[in-house]
């Protein structure tokens, strides 16, 4: 069975939070790098670059990180666009974060740039960590048993819901 969690009205409303809560956080600075996980974290965090971009005057760079979710390593984990100038702190962002493993693995690259900051949005916190990964800007904190599914579905028309199965 399958309950929604969050509408797309929902879903837009907490992306206007965490927008405000990335720019308080970060007032000081004057560029911010949003990385979003292949592709719902991608996509959920092109939303919070168009949020800030009105809100904000920071200077926003938006990467894409690909990891291979299920078998995550450094070799298998690629930022796109493949050149970019590392410029203020680092949102990683996801669209569920449960054990926080593809966590772990799209930050170490930021590591290795030395970036003054790195910080964790997404839509979905679990509670499910096996890995010292905590989001500093959390949509929705869902305490599911394991075995339930949590899904970030979108429609042609790019609205996004969430759904627990």
């Amino acid at each position: 069975m399958k309950t929604k969690v969050l509408s797309h009205s929902d879903v837009e409303k907490i992306i206007k939070r965490m927008a405000y809560q990335i720019y308080e956080n970060n007032f000081g600075d004057k560029h911010i790098t949003l990385a979003g996980i292949s592709s719902r974290g991608f996509e959920i965090a092109k939303l919070l670059q168009t949020e800030l971009d009105s809100i904000s005057n920071l200077k926003s760079v938006l990467l894409e990180i690909t990891i291979e979710k299920e078998n995550p390593s450094n070799e298998t984990t690629i930022i796109k666009p493949l050149k970019f100038e590392l410029k203020g702190p680092v949102v990683i962002v996801d669209d569920v974060l449960n054990t926080g493993r593809a966590m772990v693995y799209a930050a170490l690259p930021f590591l290795n740039l030395k970036a003054s900051k790195i910080q964790v949005a997404v839509l979905v916190d679990r509670n499910h960590k096996k890995f010292p990964i905590a989001a500093d800007y959390t949509g929705i904190k869902l305490n599911t048993t394991f075995q339930e599914h949590v899904s970030v579905e979108t429609n042609k028309k790019k609205q996004f819901e969430v759904y627990l199965q």
